[in-house]
């Protein structure tokens, strides 16, 4: 183990700035149930944005301190300050996930048994050298798993499988999925196909729509075509899918999937009622790539509804034995199914250079961030 834990933290101070810098912190030790894990890989999620930046106008940017320890300062509006007021002068450890080496362990048998393996962990503060995770934030890797292939094994991986389970457990047969072309939504896409799903993907540009059908998606569709809304109600004709999942948040995309949905399920619907089918229809918002706010153009009658979803808030409902065994297929198809793939790999310091952070807190498909902390 090395002399030194370097941590990537995000402050906002009184004075409305927000500071980016790389802690030097203790090595921890783990309890009976814990592990300490040399972090070897961490991807850079949208999630992970919304701590690292938080309110902050990363167009303010500056950068300072050393190449090793460079510090980042961005303004924060005075207007959000109020909104932040409960972690003002915390240094809050950024990243959800990662991947690693074991090297300690608790005394129980969980985590002894962990010991010098490659396991993958959720939980906060990855973007570290070390970090001490509980047992029950693990996940073992398969012998010959890299911890750069096993660093995305929870929040895409799990979002996209709590996707397909929400939706059978809420009596919907098939799925709208926005930003399509994702990461995210390439496993899903993968997912739909290995379990017999239709998923209609929504897409923003013709590669995108490419992309998708190179990799045998049926239904895709651009939403800057002019042909948008009656190609996505031609595709939910034919898969008759009634729940949604949409990570752009602001805008009226959410408003233009239920409005198809309405006319998709009242096409042969012959006598008029001013409330619209009794077909519920359902948009789950789980990102904000548009912050704006959301439009409603009401449209689609009364049976609907727009809520947010969350990975955890959905685990919580499916419960115990859903989870384990979404857990057991993350762990055995990390190389297929769930595969993540980077276009970029940075150190700690890496991630903390203006042109990185422009970079990948434009949140653009296609372009993913990977922090290697050890280097």
């Amino acid at each position: 183990m090395s002399a030194t834990n370097i941590a990537l933290t995000s402050t906002i101070s009184e004075d409305n700035t927000l500071e980016l810098a790389l802690r030097e912190i203790d090595i921890p030790q783990p309890g009976e149930n814990q592990i300490v894990i040399r972090v070897e890989a961490a991807p850079i999620n949208p999630s992970d944005l919304g701590v690292m930046f938080s309110v902050a106008d990363m167009t303010t940017a500056k950068q300072s301190g050393s190449a090793e320890r460079p510090v980042i300062h961005a303004e924060v509006p005075a207007k959000f300050m109020g909104a932040v007021k409960k972690r003002l002068g915390k240094a809050i450890p950024v990243g959800n996930e990662g991947a690693g080496t074991v090297v300690a362990a608790g005394s129980s048998a969980a985590a002894q048994s962990l010991m010098g393996k490659t396991v993958a962990f959720i939980g906060g503060g990855s973007y570290r050298r070390y970090v001490c995770v509980n047992v029950q934030s693990c996940l073992e890797l398969a012998p010959g798993t890299t911890a750069v292939e096993g660093a995305s094994s929870f929040v895409n991986p799990l979002t996209a499988l709590a996707m397909v389970e929400t939706m059978r457990a809420e009596g919907h047969k098939a799925i709208v999925h926005a930003a399509a072309a994702s990461n995210l939504g390439q496993m899903l896409n993968r997912i739909c196909m290995a379990d017999g799903i239709d998923l209609v993907n929504i897409v923003r540009k013709p590669e995108q729509e490419a992309l998708l059908r190179d990799m045998g998606a049926k239904y895709v569709v651009n939403s800057s075509s002019d042909s948008f809304m009656a190609d996505l109600t031609q595709a939910l004709i034919e898969t008759g899918a009634t729940i949604a999942f949409d990570p752009i948040g602001g805008g009226r995309l959410a408003s233009d999937i239920l409005t198809c949905m309405e006319a998709a399920v009242s096409r042969n619907i012959t006598e008029y009622s001013v409330y619209g089918s009794d077909i519920y229809k359902q948009v789950y918002i789980y990102g904000g790539l548009d912050r704006g706010p959301i439009t409603l153009n009401r449209t689609f009658g009364f049976a609907w509804g727009v809520n947010g979803f969350l990975l955890f808030n959905a685990l919580g409902k499916l419960g115990m034995e859903t989870n384990i065994a979404m857990r057991k297929r993350v762990a055995a198809e990390i190389k297929t199914t769930f595969a993540s793939h980077y276009t970029h790999e940075v150190s700690l310091a890496g991630a903390l250079q203006l042109d990185a952070i422009a970079a990948y807190g434009k949140m653009a498909t296609g372009e993913k961030y990977l922090i290697k902390p050890q280097t």
